[in-house]
């Protein structure tokens, strides 16, 4: 019996201290390359204890100009722990053709873009890069257009997702924000 009670509390003690010696979320446990870069930034290291807004974006699609509220967003919500993080996607119906120089020069200059921007990446099913891939096994869908938008809490989960019809700055959105924050 003691024998017994040892080894389930030095189980118990190894697990924990595996959770802890990582202490990330597996969402986050991801390294991406920042946009017309090469550097990497750990999502864990950048973005744990954070609330999240991961996006799929395009600088040639009607919805492209959800970048003004997605950087109000951004700046309104930042400092109480929001952050907004876009990854280029030229899926759908080849709405982002450019190279990563020309994205960031884009979004710049038309909208002043100050977010956090990686990688230019696929996100369809089968081939989406790693973050979409465990946004959909942590129940997200795919997305099926540009702007899709991802919602994850302080915690590291997967909360909700928007349509690229929901305006990021929609009462909708802003109150999942709030509620997180």
């Amino acid at each position: 019996m003691k024998n017994t009670l040892l080894i389930l509390g030095l189980a118990a003690m190894s697990t924990s201290a595996a959770a802890d010696d990582t202490g990330c979320p597996p969402l986050l446990d991801l390294e991406v390359r920042r946009l017309a870069s090469d550097e990497l930034v750990s999502l864990c290291d950048a973005y744990r204890g954070k609330v999240i807004l991961v996006v799929n974006t395009a600088s040639k699609c009607g919805f492209t100009p959800q970048y003004d509220g997605l950087e109000r967003l951004y700046r309104t919500y930042g400092e109480r722990g929001l952050v907004v993080l876009g990854f280029p996607s030229n899926d759908f119906a080849s709405q982002e053709p450019g190279s990563e120089q020309d994205i960031q020069k884009f979004c710049r200059l038309t909208y002043s873009v100050e977010f956090p921007m990686f990688e230019k990446v696929s996100v369809k099913r089968g081939k989406a890069a790693p973050l979409f891939e465990r946004l959909a096994a942590a129940g997200a869908p795919y997305p099926k257009w540009n702007f899709y938008k991802y919602l994850i809490d302080r915690e590291g989960n997967f909360v909700d997702h928007f349509t690229s019809i929901t305006k990021p700055d929609s009462g909708k959105v802003v109150k999942a924000i709030e509620k997180l924050l």
